[in-house]
């Protein structure tokens, strides 16, 4: 048995001060992450951000400009050709040769990989009501989506990678690509590295959320632990005239016709007893956040800090 298959507490992916540079264009710089094993760890970000470059590096498709990325405890760029038996891939756009069939993509994926499941890989094109002998490239986004993971599913990956793989399809294949997938993760313990502008869907099964904003990582930790801290308080009437929100960190913040709010990152039972104490505030509105409100306030502000 190789190293590669031991069952460690090694991370799966990690990245260590990686920076990305295509000549003088700056992509992402000084990126540390680290992946646990049997996780699901969401990495999110506007376009342009690097998001897909770092999953280039992360994969061993792409030299770092600096620093190390490592797949299995190993250089990625080093170890990429033994690496991927291991990982699966979904990319941003399906990727296959427009003229094959997914039965006959099925055959020539069959042959690279000895412990082909062909039974869950016709499961899962039935479920997703594929047909088997139209070619890719006729194929709807979401059937080709749908390909695209029973195909990187097929070899029971200890890895799988999804590069935004929602991008462009309606809300059902959308629904119906995390149902699969969910199915997976209930299924086995399959480590999951996704990058995805679908931020509501993320929130379904994610367990831990990096953010990159302006080329470097604004926040990473567990996403139950995110939206505990994150929320949304709102005080109406007179005492929100010139409100300030200390202790409390805000986010963004806004007097509006009714009063004042702000969606701030550091809430607590102490911190909200101390606002209270401090201005004398006793009626108010405390709302939980959603990934994607999180998001927004995060990084649709130029000098957010979390």
């Amino acid at each position: 048995m190789t190293v590669m298959n031991q069952a460690t507490s090694e991370p799966v992916l990690s990245l260590e001060k990686v920076s990305v540079r295509y000549g003088r264009t700056r992509v992402v710089e000084d990126v540390s992450l680290q992946v646990a094993r049997g996780s699901v760890f969401a990495l999110l970000g506007r376009n342009g951000t690097g998001k897909s470059s770092l999953v280039r590096c992360m994969l061993g498709q792409q030299r770092v400009s600096q620093g190390q990325a490592r797949l299995f405890g190993r250089r990625a760029w080093d170890t990429r050709t033994a690496a991927m038996r291991l990982v699966g891939v979904v990319p941003e756009e399906p990727d296959a040769p427009p003229g094959m069939t997914p039965r006959q993509l099925v055959t020539m994926c069959r042959s690279f990989y000895p412990q082909w499941d062909d039974a869950s890989v016709a499961a899962r094109l039935e479920r997703s009501r594929v047909p088997r002998d139209v070619a890719f490239g006729k194929l709807s986004k979401g059937q080709k989506g749908a390909v695209m993971l029973a195909l990187a599913l097929g070899h029971a990956p200890q890895l799988l990678v999804l590069d935004d793989p929602t991008l462009g399809l309606d809300a059902v294949a959308r629904k119906e690509l995390y149902d699969e997938l969910i199915g997976e993760l209930a299924e086995r313990q399959t480590t999951v590295f996704i990058t995805s502008h679908d931020l509501e869907g993320i929130e379904r099964f994610a367990e831990r959320v990096a953010i990159l904003k302006e080329h470097s990582v604004l926040l990473d930790e567990p996403l139950e632990d995110m939206k505990a801290r994150f929320r949304r308080i709102r005080v109406t009437g007179a005492a929100a005239r010139g409100l300030q929100w200390q202790p409390f960190e805000a986010q963004l913040s806004a007097q509006r016709d009714w009063g004042a709010e702000a969606i701030v990152a550091n809430f607590s039972d102490d911190a909200l007893a101390a606002f209270q104490s401090r201005t004398g505030v006793a009626d108010l509105e405390v709302a939980s956040l959603s990934l994607e409100e999180i998001f927004v306030a995060l990084v649709g502000k130029p000098d957010a800090r979390a």
